[in-house]
């Protein structure tokens, strides 16, 4: 081999095998905490509704899944207009709860306010209100029996008025307390406490009375309470 051609293979060789000058990774940013979130949000900074999106989504899905079930057909719509409304009244929220709690009240009330338009029995309970997590360790009879009853209650419940059994739901299935319930409901904690009463009171008399019901809890090894 020439000296030329020799120069010109240890040349390829070594262009060949150069390593590349990395680019330089942008910094990333921090993530915000609730504070400066939500003040970059009232300021109007354009990527704080990204965030606060992120930040809320899974507060706002966990509370409409607790409140309808997971398959309702309004999900998403529902989930859609609480973020609107969120961020619409974001002015309003003063820190006196957890930010997690004013998401779900908010949310709560989108769905207690769109929903009044459907049919009592649908927007009192979802196909799968919880059941199938409680149901999951008992016998396929048992589980049988559970879901009859828990369809025997959804019916007694959509057979009482509408602002009782909403406010019993909210109550004692998803643990809102009287403020929060008297804000999604949009009256006062008197009233919410008024019907609060009425409807465990209502909704406890037609259990009683119900004997297929009482006969299927049997089956599940559970009672009506006295």
């Amino acid at each position: 081999m020439s000296p030329r051609a020799r120069t010109e293979t240890s040349h390829l060789h070594i262009v060949g095998h150069e390593p590349a000058t990395p680019e330089p990774r942008a910094p990333i940013p921090p993530a915000l905490d609730d504070v400066q979130l939500l003040s970059a949000l009232r300021d109007g900074d354009p990527s704080a509704a990204a965030s606060f999106h992120d930040r809320a989504r899974g507060v706002v899905d966990r509370t409409i899944h607790r409140l309808i079930g997971r398959q309702d057909r309004d999900h998403d719509d529902l989930a859609q207009m609480a973020m609107i409304e969120l961020i619409g009244s974001i002015d309003r929220f003063r820190g006196e709860c957890a930010l997690d709690g004013w998401i779900a009240t908010v949310t709560a009330h989108t769905v207690y306010k769109h929903l009044r338009r459907r049919k009592t029995e649908s927007r009192i309970f979802g196909p799968d209100d919880g059941v199938e997590h409680e149901a999951g360790h008992l016998s396929a009879e048992r589980q049988r029996a559970l879901r009859s009853a828990v369809a025997r209650i959804r019916v007694h419940l959509g057979e009482i008025e509408a602002n009782k059994a909403w406010t019993f739901l909210l109550h004692d299935v998803c643990g809102y307390d009287l403020k929060e319930i008297a804000e999604i409901t949009e009256v006062t904690m008197v009233a919410a406490q008024g019907r609060l009463s009425r409807g465990r009171r209502e909704l406890l008399a037609r259990l009683r009375e119900d004997p297929e019901l009482h006969e299927l809890l049997e089956e599940s090894g559970l009672e009506v309470s006295r």
